[in-house]
């Protein structure tokens, strides 16, 4: 009985998809603009949230920014009616696991939930316990809570399991593709930009200087590899 919260204005759509939702099993909330939906995923502990883009009060986009700079690391996944791909890279930027462009089919939404629950429990089962100093970042993988140089950063949730997987894979390389299949696990092919954002962010992070990284190096034409002794 996974608890879901839906954001979405618009009330024939969220009808259906409470609904539809509730009628295989899943625990429904809901919110009709922004302003209640941020307040719920930042008061209420839920385990993912279907997220509007276009919201009215506050946009999906803020929602989502907003809710990870305070630490909320519930799996978001973004319902838009946009295509340009600009939309889509903004969103997994900051810090969405998913996006699903409208109009959907039940089915592909359906299994679009049921894989980002089933890879968040699966890291979470992975990480329990799991602590690890890579450059100047301590980071707990079961809380995503990071310290640089004694001082907690905010990290989203795709920082964290990106590092994860480069730490499983260290002296690897590790292409942008293995990234994509094993982080996002979803049938979009990003800008190398979406991905070398959060690799930049990781070494802001870690490394002494982040221009000159000797702890997270990039495999021209590749991906990247961490370097651990």
């Amino acid at each position: 009985m996974y608890p879901i919260l839906i954001v979405e204005d618009e009330p024939s759509m969220l009808m259906g998809l409470k609904d539809n939702l509730e009628f295989e099993s899943y625990l429904v909330d809901t919110a009709d603009d922004g302003e209640l939906g941020l307040n719920k995923i930042l008061t209420n502990k839920y385990s993912l949230v279907l997220l509007d883009v276009m919201l009215p009060k506050i946009s999906g986009f803020d929602i989502c920014k907003k809710a990870r700079a305070q630490g909320i690391q519930t799996p978001i996944i973004l319902l838009t009616a946009k295509g340009e791909e600009i939309d889509k890279v903004l969103g997994l930027e900051l810090g969405a696991d998913d996006y699903i462009t409208k109009p959907f089919g039940l089915r592909e939404l359906l299994a679009r939930i049921r894989a980002v629950l089933r890879r968040t429990q699966s890291v979470m089962e992975t990480n329990q316990n799991k602590k690890i100093q890579v450059g100047r970042l301590k980071i707990d993988f079961n809380s995503f809570e990071g310290f640089v140089d004694g001082k907690e950063v905010k990290m989203s949730h795709k920082e964290v399991e990106v590092l994860n997987y480069l730490w499983d894979n260290k002296n690897k390389t590790v292409s942008r593709d293995d990234l994509l299949d094993n982080v996002w696990g979803m049938e979009y092919q990003p800008t190398s930009r979406t991905i070398d954002n959060f690799i930049l962010k990781l070494r802001q992070k870690i490394e002494d200087d982040p221009n000159h990284a000797k702890i997270i190096l990039t495999v021209h034409g590749v991906g990247y590899k961490l370097i651990c002794s």
